[in-house]
């Protein structure tokens, strides 16, 4: 299976890449997420370390039934040949109704195939009004019109 655009990468490929994982990530679709990984994946996602693609199945799950109207933005850092790395912001809100913004950043490694062999994410919470949200679009992908984290001021 190949999942393009492939390594090496170039600042275009490397923005398409960031794009594809965001749309998957805001379809809040664990499935769908875990085929951009390879089989034996492995991240570590704060202080949570997760093997293979059914952990990541299950980590997202558990992930998405906590973390409610999930919408993320992610921004590339920077990249060379099969790495990528990015910033990201998102919003949610939990059972409660408390809304917080999450920023953080994402180091990627991929495969020849374009699959990504690891992720490491450090996160951080921020507690937010609901008044201070900056992302209002409906639950999904970004609207290409939608600013991205640079022009927020994130």
């Amino acid at each position: 299976m190949s999942r393009p655009p492939l390594p090496p990468f170039t600042a275009e490929t490397a923005a398409q890449k960031a794009r594809l994982a965001e749309d998957a990530w805001n379809s809040r679709d664990p499935e769908r997420v875990s085929l951009a990984y390879t089989e034996d994946s492995i991240w570590r996602n704060r202080a949570e370390f997760v093997s293979g693609r059914s952990e990541i199945v299950g980590f997202l799950k558990r992930k998405w039934a906590r973390e409610l109207d999930y919408r993320l933005i992610k921004e590339v850092w920077t990249w060379n040949d099969n790495r990528i790395a990015v910033r990201f912001a998102y919003e949610w809100h939990d059972d409660s109704g408390h809304w917080f913004r999450s920023y953080g950043n994402e180091n990627w490694e991929f495969d020849e195939a374009g699959l990504m062999r690891r992720r490491v994410a450090s996160i951080n919470d921020l507690p937010i009004a609901e008044s201070e949200r900056k992302y209002h679009w409906p639950l999904g992908r970004r609207p290409d019109d939608h600013p991205g984290l640079s022009e927020l001021g994130l």
